[in-house]
């Protein structure tokens, strides 16, 4: 490849431009100087190359090749940009414990953190019994310096989509567990909001709508009570997690 056309150079300068447009906003707003994400980085190099590669070949129609090829380039720069693999590592490394991909791992009563990694998300579930007083939104000192050992590695991951879900027992009435598991997801979101981080975040009462197992004794409610957080690359990741 010898030289730039003109068509490549325009197009890599627009899609440069462009990545500084339409902001997503959410619970806080990311700020005008807030440095680029690794994820933003690569779409950027990926559709740079894409465009070059694809205006540079042989042949007609060299502007439809290169507007395909950043396409597909900023697809494939954006996902080596973004891990789940590593952001679920960091966060298990961050809480002392390990990484599960098994749908049973809350079920594990030894466990008061538990960190699972999907296909298309990343969870941390805290247990009911370190995070707040019986019938209180008011978080434990342990559980406070637990949320707070996330917001570092967060600050690497602008873009992810963070979901605080709060999960109650079957004791008392629906409408009470909404409004007090909605409180704890809110009181946790808060604590991230407050840091300063950039990303979406949004919290969630889900009632007793979804528990692990049948509340049917003191210890499958104590398993069923709960906060989640939830880690999305993208919107199209999220999912109702009451359902």
């Amino acid at each position: 490849m010898k030289y730039l056309t003109k068509t490549s150079i325009a197009i890599i300068a627009s899609t440069l431009i462009l990545s500084g447009c339409a902001p997503m906003q959410g619970v806080n707003s990311p700020s005008q100087n807030q440095n680029i994400s690794k994820t933003q980085t690569g779409a950027l190099i990926g559709a740079a190359l894409g465009a070059l590669i694809g205006a540079s070949t042989k042949g007609h129609h060299k502007l439809k090749r290169a507007a395909i090829g950043a396409a597909a380039g900023a697809a494939l720069g954006g996902a080596i940009g973004y891990n789940l693999d590593k952001q679920a590592s960091q966060m298990a490394k961050a809480l002392d414990t390990d990484v599960s991909t098994s749908p049973d791992a809350e079920l594990d009563q030894t466990k008061d953190i538990i960190v699972r990694k999907t296909d298309n998300y990343v969870k941390i579930m805290f247990r009911d019994r370190m995070m707040f007083p019986t019938n209180s939104d008011r978080l434990t000192p342990t559980a406070r310096m637990k949320i707070e050992k996330l917001i570092p590695i967060l600050r690497q991951y602008p873009q992810t989509i963070i979901q605080v879900v709060g999960h109650t027992d079957s004791r008392g009435s629906w409408e009470y567990n909404k409004d007090l598991s909605r409180r704890r997801a809110k009181r946790v979101g808060n604590i991230l909001y407050e840091s300063g981080i950039p990303n979406q975040i949004f919290a969630k009462g889900c009632s007793y709508d979804k528990p692990l197992v049948p509340n049917t004794s003191p210890e499958n409610m104590a398993l069923n009570r709960r906060v989640e957080i939830y880690l999305y690359p993208n919107e199209n990741a999220v999912i109702d997690p009451c359902r």
